[in-house]
C-alpha cells in the first residue's frame, strides 16, 4: 500500500497510469431494443434499490441470484471510469431492474487519491455507495482540478506527509470534506474514518486479489459471469451482456 500513499508531488497531482483508455474498439453489436424477462423483486420493490456488501469487498446492485453477474473493478479518480458512469444508465435502468443482471462495483486503487476517498465511501451505509460514487464521478474533474491545480509548494508538502497523514490531506486539498459533510457525515466521523488502517487494509487486499487472482492491471475492467472483458465502454459491455442473456 505505502506505494500507493508516497508517491511524489508530480505523481499526486497527476498520476494517470493504469487508468483505461476509453476508446473503444469493439465491433459489438447489442440488439438493446429486445424486451427482457422480468424477475420480481422482494415485495415488488425494484432491484436497482438492493444494494449489499459483497464478501469480495465490492457492492452490488440488484438481484444476488441474477443469472448474468457484471463486475466492474474501478478507480474513483479514473476519468474513464467517470465516462462509464456517466454513460451506462441503461445497465441500472433496464438489466438490473428486470432481475436478470446484478451489477457489483469493486474498488481498485491505482492513484494516490483512491484509498482516502474510497475509505470515506465505504464509511456510508451501503445504499448510498452508488449513490455517493456517481456524484463523485459527476464532478470529478472540479476536485481533482483543485489538486491538479495546487501551488507546487503544498504538492511538496504532500509528499512529505506519512501515509497516515496523507489521506486527511489530500481529502481537504479536494475540497472533500465539505462534499461528504454536506451530505450528513460530520468532521469528527470523516476524522475516524480517514484514520481506519483495518479498512485501508480491506482495501488494499480487494486491489491485490484482483491484480494477482484476475489479472486487472486498468481500470474499469469488468468481469463478466466469471470470464475479463476486453471491453471498457458501454456499448461493448452491453453487448457482451446481452449475449450472456441469450441474446
Amino acid at each position: 500500500m505505502k506505494a500507493f500513499l508516497t508517491a511524489g508531488a508530480a505523481s499526486l497531482a497527476l498520476a494517470l497510469a493504469g487508468c483505461g483508455s476509453s476508446d473503444g474498439n469493439s465491433s459489438a453489436t447489442a440488439n438493446s431494443g429486445a424486451p427482457l424477462n422480468q424477475i420480481a423483486a422482494p415485495n415488488n420493490g425494484d432491484w436497482t434499490q438492493i444494494v449489499d456488501r459483497t464478501a469480495e469487498g465490492g457492492y452490488r446492485m440488484g438481484n444476488p441470484n441474477a443469472p448474468v453477474k457484471l463486475v466492474e473493478y474501478g478507480s474513483i479518480t479514473c476519468p474513464h471510469c467517470a465516462h462509464f458512469s456517466e454513460t451506462s444508465a441503461p445497465l441500472r435502468e433496464r438489466y438490473v431492474r428486470s432481475g436478470q443482471v446484478s451489477y457489483e462495483f469493486r474498488p481498485f486503487l491505482i492513484h494516490p487519491q483512491d484509498p482516502a476517498v474510497f475509505m470515506l465511501l465505504e464509511c456510508q451505509a451501503p445504499a448510498a455507495f452508488f449513490r455517493l460514487s456517481d456524484q463523485l464521478f459527476a464532478t470529478q474533474e472540479q476536485w481533482l482540478g483543485r489538486l491538479q491545480n495546487a501551488p507546487q509548494d503544498q504538492l511538496q508538502q504532500l509528499s512529505s506527509l506519512t501515509p497516515q497523514q496523507q489521506g486527511p490531506a489530500l481529502i481537504r486539498l479536494m475540497g472533500l470534506d465539505q462534499f461528504f459533510s454536506q451530505r450528513g457525515m460530520p468532521q469528527s466521523r470523516i476524522a475516524a474514518c480517514l484514520a481506519d488502517n483495518q479498512a485501508l487494509q480491506a482495501l488494499t487486499a480487494v486491489t491485490q486479489r484482483a491484480s494477482t487472482q484476475e489479472e486487472v492491471n486498468q481500470t474499469p475492467t469488468f468481469i463478466l459471469n466469471g470470464n475479463k472483458l476486453d471491453e471498457s465502454e458501454w456499448p461493448g459491455v452491453e453487448a457482451r451482456v446481452r449475449g450472456a442473456m441469450g441474446g
